[in-house]
């Protein structure tokens, strides 16, 4: 290992379990910035000497006193004094739509910056539950009249604690109101660019809606755009119990694919021009969707990809997934730890590309025809990296995934451009739209199709009652070994055969 030139390796890994360790334990902030001076001491003391081992150690110490420290920065914000005092008391709130609407079935949930709070100037991000029957659009000032209270954990149904307060505290939201009265008195208040982003996408929403019928519609919003809500929550179930749903809820596979065909476009033009719009195009692309944990690591993804190309560099996967990770979680280091959606992009894309290849050996007698090993390797993969924070956080495994995704996934590439074509089409009119939607629709009716027999099996999902975190965590352990192992033994082989 050449030690100087991969030292950013270990303050990567450092600064994720100094994130880690103080996700759960807060050790205060004498602590941290005594650990950080004596890193620093430990770093500047042997990089210039042959100390490789002792170097490496202050490096790695150093990652972990720089992860502990911004994770302590990040907690300094829990909220407003001012709001604190009127938590459990009726208060009026003013404030501005700073995301958009999440529109369910029984309720629209906004996030609402509030400004100001029975006359005083407050600044602190809330929840507002409110009811479905208006409408509501980014960058709305509203005014909501209702019970200022603060997110606490409850049990659920399967009977698992679920913290909704870290939940939603990730995000640096720390008050909600459950159905206040909400008057909207402004509008266009938000980021410009946000704002034609998803007026744009409402409309393509709403050409896709003029020619292809529900669900399918809302599966194909889902498919292209991240647009789940309108699903409803028993055709989500489904999804989730046939193990298909990071489809629905735009997962890399499909940011991934919308990359590509972004690469694609621009390609033509080359050199700088290609780079930069293909770069400000995912940009948008994500800020479009909504900018989920899921989507912003591949959108980082698809841009280191695009920056390795145009310098000449070799494009490494595995490098490029960590300093995606590194960078959101710099960024919010509360995602780590209390954003299973993040948990699970980073742990289904690292088996793609750890465990897949590995596989495909031992799938050779699978055809290989219309991509079904490269299809197969990859959903044991993804399903084997994710299962032990399925089963941590939900207790639930899909025992249908494989088929599933063998039936489904080769036809989601097409789908999306049938489905993408629709709706720009749909831009100079529903006549002209309407044959692509008919082809769109018979795409989404056969995948519809195949969750839903698949869904109805009674074997379709196993449960656990509890699976703790240390099990999670020590499967992971288990799965780096054997990683290791079949990393390890092809070397073995090739040494063996040359000395022979």
């Amino acid at each position: 290992m050449n030690w100087r030139a991969n030292f950013v390796y270990l303050l990567i890994g450092g600064f994720g379990i100094g994130v880690l360790t103080r996700s759960f334990f807060d050790f205060g902030f004498p602590f941290t910035l005594f650990t950080v001076l004596v890193s620093i001491v430990a770093v500047l003391l042997y990089i210039n000497r042959r100390h490789e081992h002792m170097f490496m150690a202050a490096m790695l110490l150093l990652g972990v006193a720089l992860g502990i420290a911004r994770f302590d920065i990040a907690a300094l914000n829990t909220g407003d004094w001012r709001l604190d005092v009127s938590v459990g008391t009726k208060t009026a709130l003013e404030g501005i739509v700073i995301d958009e609407p999440d529109q369910r079935e029984t309720n629209t949930k906004l996030t609402v910056l509030a400004v100001k709070a029975g006359g005083a100037i407050v600044d602190a991000k809330t929840l507002i539950i409110a009811d479905p029957f208006q409408t509501y659009h980014y960058g709305d000032r509203v005014v909501t009249t209702g019970v200022l209270s603060k997110p606490m954990g409850f049990v659920g149904d399967d009977g698992r604690y679920f913290d909704y307060r870290a939940y939603l505290g990730k995000d640096d939201i720390f008050y909600q109101m459950l159905f206040p009265e909400v008057e909207v008195i402004g509008s266009r208040e938000g980021n410009p660019v946000k704002g034609v982003l998803f007026a744009v996408k409402n409309v393509f929403l709403g050409n896709i809606a003029r020619v292809i019928p529900e669900p399918q519609s809302s599966l194909l919003g889902g498919l292209v755009v991240g647009a789940k809500q309108s699903l409803g929550e028993n055709l989500l179930e489904d999804f989730r119990r046939t193990g298909i749903i990071h489809i629905v809820v735009l997962s890399g596979y499909n940011i991934t694919i919308v990359i590509e065909f972004i690469k694609r476009i621009f390609s033509r033009l080359g050199g700088t021009v290609t780079n930069v719009g293909s770069v400000i195009t995912i940009a948008l692309f994500v800020m479009m969707t909504g900018a989920s944990a899921t989507s912003v690591r591949a959108g980082i993804m698809g841009g280191l990809v695009i920056l390795a190309r145009s310098t000449g560099r070799t494009y490494d996967l595995v490098r490029a997934l960590f300093i995606a990770g590194f960078l959101m979680v710099l960024v919010n280091p509360k995602i780590l730890v209390f954003d299973v959606s993040f948990q699970l992009s980073f742990m289904a894309t690292l088996g793609l590309i750890y465990l897949a290849p590995r596989l495909e050996q031992y799938f050779g007698w699978l055809p290989s025809r219309w991509q079904f090993r490269e299809f197969a390797t990859a959903t044991i993969a993804t399903q084997l990296f994710v299962l032990p924070i399925l089963l941590s956080v939900m207790g639930d495994v899909s025992l249908v995934a494989l088929p599933v995704n063998l039936l489904v996934l080769g036809i989601i590439p097409i789908t999306m451009l049938a489905g993408f074509v629709t709706g720009i089409v749909g831009f100079l009119g529903t006549a002209v739209s309407l044959p692509f939607g008919l082809i769109t629709t018979a795409l989404l009716s056969y995948q519809l199709a195949v969750v839903d027999l698949f869904s109805a099996f009674p074997f379709a999902v196993a449960s656990l009652d509890t699976f703790p975190a240390w099990a999670a965590m020590l499967c992971y352990v288990v799965l780096g070994v054997v990683l290791w192992r079949l990393s390890v033994s092809p070397r073995r082989i090739v040494s063996q055969r040359r000395s022979s």
